[in-house]
Parts: C-alpha cells; sequence; structure tokens
C-alpha cells in the first residue's frame, strides 16, 4: 500500500510520461482493476475500512486520529483464526482505543493489547512516517522512530533526520530548505538515495519475508509519495514542468460550486495548488517519488523471483487514497472525484486457477473492503459475511465472474474535526458526507440542508459539471439516494451472530419449552409439548395449614 498515490500517475493506467514498467510488470502477471474505490478520503478512515473490511459507518474510525473502537475486529484477527499470521512493515495512521483498553484491563504490553492497539497486526516495524515538530511538539511523537534511528546510526546528525535530512533540501551554505515549503519540491532531498524512506521500508520488508515462515499476510505500507513533496537525485531531476499534465478544472466549476465544494476550493492547500508554479515545483518532485517506488517495487519482485517467493505469494498492489494536485481547484485528497476515491489496484495471484485472467483488466465495482475476505479465502478460512461488508475477489481473480454483487460503492467522509466545519459553521452531527457511485453516475449528498451533487461519469469523465440542481435528472437523483438509503439501513452491527446462526435461532427454541400462541395442545406437535402432557400435581389447597418453612 502506497500513500496517496494516485490511480492515474501509473503507465500502465495510462500515464504518458511516468513510465512505471515494474508496477507493469506486475499487472501483466495479474489482474488490474479500474474501478477500485476507497471507503474515506483521508487516511486513517480509510485505513481502518482497509482492515477491517468494513465501512466507516460500521467501525467508527472516521478521521485521523480517531481510534478504531476496541471490539473491532481486523484483517488480522480473521486471519490467524485461519491459521495464517498478518504482520505491518510500515504505516498503519491508527490510534489505540487507550480508554477502552483501559476500560477492558488490556495492557498495551501484553500480546493481545499490542494486536488490539495496532490495528490488528503484529508488528515487524511501525513507521508513520511523520516527524513534523510545531511551537506544541511533535505531531507523532513516535513518527518516524526506528527509521530515525536508522538515520542517526548511519550518520546523520540531526535532532530531527526524518526532517533534515529524508524531507529537506540544502542550500550552498549549508542551510536547511524544508519540504514542508512547497517552493522546495524541486530541490534534491539531502540524504542518499538508498537511505530515503522507501528504499528503506522495501528493505526492512523483504527482511521480514527472509526471517519468517509462512504462512504470513505481510501489509508492507509505504509512506510515499505522501507530501512533504520531496525526493533524493537521480529522482528530483526526471521531471519538469513540461512533464505537468494539464490540470482538470474550469472557471465555471469554480464560479458555480457547490457550498461544501466550494470550502474545500477554498483551503490553504486549495488555494496554493490553483496556482500554477506550485503545481509546476510539487508534480515533477510527486512523480519522481512514484518512479523511486516503482523502481523499489523492481528490488522487491527482483528478490522475490531469485528466492522462489514469487510462486507463492499473492501480491495486491493498492494506495490509500489520491491527491488532487490541483484538479478541481483543490489540494490534498479530502473530498470524492475520482482523483481521490478511486485508487490503483493490482493484484498477483500465482495459483495455477488465476491463469486464465493474467493481465487482464477488470471493470468490476470494487472497495477496498474487498481484501479482507479476499484474504480470509485465499487463507482458507470462511468468510465472516456478518462481519467482513467487503466481497472476495477471488472469483473474478479465477475467471469465474466478471463483477462484484454490489451495484454502487459508497464512500464517506466526516470533516466535523476540520477547519472546513469551521468555515461552512457546521454542528458535528452535519458535518459529514456520503458518496454514491455506479459505473454511469456520481452522487454526493451532504448533510446539513444541502442539495446533492451529481456527476455524468459517462459523458463528463473529469466531473466538471455537477447536475445537482437539474430537473431533468431528477429521476437519477432520486434513484442514486434509493441506493443511498439502503445502504443505510443494512444491519451493519449485527456483528456476534452469523447469518447461519441467525436462521438456526428461527427454530431452535421450539424445543425448549416456548409455546406461545397455542390455543390447544392439539395445534402443537406432540414431541414440543411433551413435557406439558400428562403431568401431575396435588391442589393447592392441600398444603393450606400444613406445615413448611417460613417465607421470613
Amino acid at each position: 500500500m502506497f500513500d496517496q498515490l494516485r490511480w492515474d500517475y501509473l503507465s500502465c493506467y495510462g500515464h504518458p510520461h511516468l513510465h512505471t514498467p515494474n508496477i507493469d510488470r506486475l499487472a501483466a502477471r495479474g489482474v488490474r482493476f479500474n474501478r477500485a474505490y476507497i471507503q474515506s478520503p483521508i487516511c486513517g478512515s480509510s485505513r481502518m475500512s482497509t482492515y477491517t473490511g468494513r465501512y466507516v459507518h460500521s467501525h467508527g474510525a472516521s478521521w485521523n486520529g480517531i481510534p478504531l473502537k476496541v471490539g473491532e475486529m481486523t484483517m488480522g484477527d480473521h486471519l490467524r483464526k485461519a491459521g495464517m499470521g498478518c504482520w505491518l512493515v510500515g504505516k498503519t495512521h491508527m490510534r489505540a482505543d487507550a480508554e477502552g483498553m483501559a476500560r477492558l484491563g488490556l495492557e498495551p504490553d501484553s500480546l493481545i493489547g499490542a494486536r488490539v492497539a495496532e490495528c490488528g497486526f503484529d508488528v515487524f516495524e511501525r513507521d508513520d512516517g511523520m516527524r513534523p515538530e510545531g511551537p506544541d511538539g511533535f505531531y507523532d511523537p513516535d513518527g518516524a522512530k526506528e527509521y530515525n534511528k536508522y538515520l542517526t546510526e548511519k550518520g546523520y546528525e540531526s535532532d530531527n533526520p526524518w526532517h533534515d535530512f529524508a524531507n529537506s533540501g540544502l542550500d550552498a551554505d549549508g542551510n536547511v530548505l524544508s519540504g514542508w515549503f512547497l517552493k522546495n519540491a524541486h530541490e534534491a532531498a539531502n540524504i542518499a538515495e538508498e537511505d530515503s524512506e522507501t528504499p528503506y521500508l522495501t528493505g526492512r520488508g523483504i527482511e521480514f519475508m527472509e526471517s519468517h515462515e509462512g504462512p504470513w499476510c505481510c501489509h508492507l505500507s509505504f509512506i510515499k509519495p505522501h507530501w512533504p513533496y520531496i525526493v533524493p537525485e537521480p529522482y528530483a531531476s526526471m521531471y519538469g514542468p513540461e512533464h505537468v499534465l494539464p490540470v482538470v478544472r474550469s472557471e465555471a466549476e469554480r464560479q458555480n460550486a457547490h457550498p461544501v465544494l466550494r470550502a474545500f476550493m477554498e483551503t490553504k492547500v486549495g488555494q496554493a495548488f490553483s496556482r500554477q508554479d506550485v503545481r509546476e515545483a510539487v508534480i515533477p518532485a510527486y512523480m519522481g517519488l512514484i518512479k523511486q517506488a516503482d523502481d523499489q517495487m523492481g528490488r522487491l519482485f527482483d528478490w522475490m523471483e531469485e528466492t522462489g517467493r514469487m510462486k507463492d505469494t499473492m501480491i495486491v498492489l493498492t494506495s490509500d487514497h489520491g491527491d488532487f494536485l490541483g484538479d478541481h481547484w483543490m489540494g490534498e485528497k479530502t473530498f470524492f472525484h475520482d482523483a481521490s476515491t478511486k485508487v490503483p489496484l493490482i493484484i498477483y495471484d500465482p495459483s495455477p486457477e488465476s491463469d486464465a485472467t493474467r493481465g487482464s483488466v477488470s471493470d468490476a465495482l470494487v472497495e477496498s473492503i474487498d481484501l479482507a475476505p479476499t484474504f480470509v479465502e485465499v487463507a482458507g478460512g470462511e468468510v465472516a459475511s456478518h462481519i467482513l461488508e467487503g466481497h472476495s475477489l477471488l472469483p473474478i481473480l479465477h475467471g469465474h465472474k466478471d463483477e462484484t454483487p454490489r451495484e454502487v460503492v459508497i464512500c464517506e467522509y466526516d470533516y466535523s474535526a476540520s477547519p472546513i466545519a469551521d468555515a461552512l459553521n457546521a454542528s458535528v452531527r452535519d458535518a459529514v458526507m456520503f458518496m454514491v457511485a455506479d459505473t454511469r453516475w456520481k452522487l454526493i449528498h451532504c448533510e446539513g440542508d444541502h442539495r446533492p451533487l451529481l456527476f455524468d461519469l459517462e459523458n463528463d469523465p473529469d466531473e466538471l459539471h455537477d447536475l445537482g440542481e437539474s430537473d431533468t435528472h431528477a429521476d437519477v437523483i432520486a434513484r442514486m439516494y434509493d441506493h443511498l438509503f439502503a445502504w443505510a439501513r443494512r444491519p451493519s452491527q449485527r456483528t456476534t451472530r452469523s447469518e447461519q446462526q441467525l436462521i438456526e435461532m428461527r427454530t431452535k427454541s421450539r424445543g425448549r419449552g416456548v409455546v406461545v400462541g397455542v390455543y390447544d395442545e392439539n395445534d402443537a406437535p406432540l414431541e414440543l409439548t411433551v413435557k406439558y402432557r400428562g403431568r401431575k400435581a396435588r391442589p393447592f389447597a392441600d398444603y393450606i395449614g400444613k406445615d413448611k418453612p417460613s417465607r421470613h
């Protein structure tokens, strides 16, 4: 999993300048999915959906820093039940439910406590890759913890080498040019390329595979191409403004923007990426980070070929969300256009059952929550469909089906903890949005008595023309709302009993003496009322006045 990797910034997805031959090689040996959608356009909640196989509405970790509550099962729990380990190498962007753990007496340093605190993973190395520091301290005191130790041991002298070397440039006078400032994106990061974050985590992934017997699932979770947008040489010089694709936006789109969309456009990052000079500084660095990632995939895949791991390891390559990069007058990822919510998804399955689909492209509607049930099925386990809300993709990989059972994909965003909620004067209750999309239409619903947004993905694939106020599309809007309402009514919290158990419970109590609505004993089967027939008792009057134990 890469962080903030746009689906259309790989050559196998059509980018004309950014050639990614190693990822393309994986696609040629597997299935490339054209319609893979995340469940929330922000790191933390998107990842929690991937890890749990459940929608944000179900697991509740709706924004960065909001913990996944104790009790939510993750792919690690499901896979260990099926006899497969589940390990983390890299980023999760989650915080533990410390209050819930304390309430249940779970010690963080116990085996169970550690797994609960780490999204169900056993940890080989956690590296959330973020160690920014402000006047109030560090954003994440444990961010880049092991990576900073590694850099210090390599001789990078700094109290925060993650910032001063891996994510900053250097001028001729030795001044650190921070990667946080977008004007420095064209600078080369002041670090040997092999010591930068993506090669480091690739090496750690290889070390994990060298030291662990299977069966295992390894979540090799990369930090880049997420900001800060800065990359070492030779990648810093590979791309220039001439490789920056034309921006996807229009003046009419901005002038006629829905009030909620307008608030996202008017953020600081939206205003910055609306400038061409910012795009021409940042996007070449973003492309360099992706090119470096592809080269590291080549390193990883070559090692797997040499060691025989390519023959027995399924590889899934994806991202937690995209990046607007100035499209639609926005930066970052927190809205519902395809630049953010659609992600690359490539699955290579070494099993002979997948030979028929190698090199194919699937247009099925796929969600990130589909990965957990896919992995459970690969592990030979039984998919707990009353908990896991996605669908296994093995039928598509094996050529048995062309589609998933779903008619629409769902994405959610809770911005109640964001400054945008203040800008809109939105209550915590109203600062939420939902996206529902099929292969033709995308509807966005914003709470707070706002009208919907609607895009025709067939005739307006760039999503420039909002049809949410169009009377001629009232039927389409109503139909998409029907899909959204049907999704909202699903019994997603009924997780303690399986479907089969519920079916068995329909008749199970009949044999335990509960007889309701039976007027005559002959109206019920004899075997069910046998305990109530042929019984004898003396009249209670026979006991009145007799010696018996006092009740007082």
